[in-house]
């Protein structure tokens, strides 16, 4: 069998940063170590990190009982509201949002102050997408995730074009980017539109299009909750009719490829390449 493993598999800068920040925290800090929701998404690191005593915080009312101690702002990034509660509290923390989502809410807030309306690609519901938000004004920010609502996204009014300014969540689909970038310029808009999904993120996109359009069986290693993982998945099985997302190698249905004469293997960014390897040599050793 030949395996067809991506280069880009695995931890991404932002990602490596944020869990190496987390990791040194732990075992340098004299005081606990809290993060501001989970460092990244992935099960087994955020398991491993707590066996070594650092605690999730959930909610900002529960930042409060991190006084004395030091909170760790996720990779995903939060809300402005968040640094204002910590620096209003004197609660000590370190920024491990990573520098690409930094850039987003650096343009939101320059492009709000300026009159731009801020329209954003991503998943309403992921952590990243909510705290981009924030840096914008609540009225006039608004979050766009599939074909149909960028249709029925307005067209603007007045004698003057509105201004718009358009950017993504980093780990968002790069093809459906281009799409309802297509549409809203169709608006009437004063439009800018600046891609601000991750040179890494497209390059594990286009590694996983081209090497499931290569190979009989297709493997996507992450998290459930990560969603660029899941975007690799969507991509990978486009191309590939058996891929398989799993979160570890105890995961795979070994069976399932015993007619399969060629594999490939990606993972998302938040996938240690511990688990990209087991499920590497399990592949192998199997066949």
């Amino acid at each position: 069998m030949e395996i067809k493993q991506a280069k880009s598999a695995g931890f991404c800068f932002g990602v490596k940063r944020a869990v190496d920040t987390v990791y040194e925290a732990a075992k340098e800090q004299d005081v606990p170590v809290y993060t501001y929701g989970p460092i990244i998404h992935n099960a087994e690191v955020v398991q491993d990190l707590s066996e070594k005593g650092v605690a999730i915080v959930a909610e900002k009312e529960d930042l409060l009982r991190c006084k004395g101690g030091l909170v760790i702002i996720r990779s995903h990034g939060v809300g402005r509201e968040i640094y204002d509660f910590l620096k209003q509290h004197d609660i000590s923390y370190l920024d491990a949002t990573c520098p690409f989502v930094l850039k987003i809410h650096r343009l939101v807030e320059k492009y709000t102050a300026e009159g731009y309306r801020i329209l954003i690609f991503g998943d309403k519901s992921h952590p990243e997408v909510a705290g981009i938000c924030t840096w914008g004004e609540v009225r006039r920010t608004d979050v766009l995730e599939s074909m149909e609502e960028a249709e029925n996204f307005p067209i603007s009014k007045g004698n003057e074009p509105e201004k718009l300014c358009v950017v993504a969540q980093t780990t968002f689909h790069n093809k459906k980017f281009q799409e309802l970038v297509a549409i809203i310029s169709e608006k009437g808009y004063d439009i800018i539109v600046i891609n601000t999904i991750c040179n890494a993120t497209q390059e594990r996109q286009s590694e996983a299009k081209e090497i499931a359009s290569a190979v009989e069986a297709m493997i996507v290693i992450g998290d459930t909750k990560s969603s660029n993982t899941r975007k690799l998945y969507e991509i990978s099985k486009k191309e590939c009719k058996y891929t398989y997302y799993i979160q570890k190698a105890k995961d795979l249905d070994l069976t399932k490829l015993k007619s399969a004469k060629s594999v490939g293997i990606t993972a998302g960014a938040s996938t240690p390449n511990n688990i990209i390897e087991e499920v590497q040599n399990n592949v192998r050793n199997e066949f």
